[in-house]
């Protein structure tokens, strides 16, 4: 992914901008400009709240390249309040801690480094709530 690619998504990746089809009220999140349920063109804006609930995870040993430095590592399915289903890194827990229907929030963090220049590519994922976190420690 190059840098235009990465400048173009930074709405979607750092505030999980969607889109609400304006005809039946679905939220979508990746935009998708269609809407998955009626079909009719869906281009308004809608800013996610970033909270769910973890609906699957697993833990990742063998990372892809360019990921080894943060095994072990969580990836989830969370269901975000709102209602679309993402997938994304677990951060700020223990995979051991992890359970289906945890509290979840969005937070921007650093994904990875990559390239010659060691370009930094920040996006979302998903730690505990606070008050959650207070009740693992």
């Amino acid at each position: 992914m190059g840098v235009p690619q990465l400048w173009r998504l930074q709405q979607q990746n750092y505030k999980l901008v969607g889109e609400v089809c304006t005809r039946c009220g679905n939220k979508i999140y990746p935009p998708r400009d269609v809407c998955p349920e009626c079909q009719r063109p869906a281009y308004e804006p809608y800013t996610f709240s970033g909270r769910g609930k973890v609906y699957s995870h697993t833990t990742v040993y063998t990372p892809p390249e360019g990921y080894e430095e943060y095994v072990p590592y969580v990836v989830a399915l969370v269901q975000l309040e709102e209602g679309p289903m993402v997938t994304a890194q677990l951060t700020d827990v223990s995979p051991d801690h992890v359970t289906v229907g945890m509290s979840v929030e969005m937070v921007t963090r650093k994904v990875r480094e990559f390239g010659e220049d060691g370009v930094l590519v920040y996006g979302y994922k998903f730690r505990p709530l606070l008050e959650t976190q207070k009740a693992l420690a």
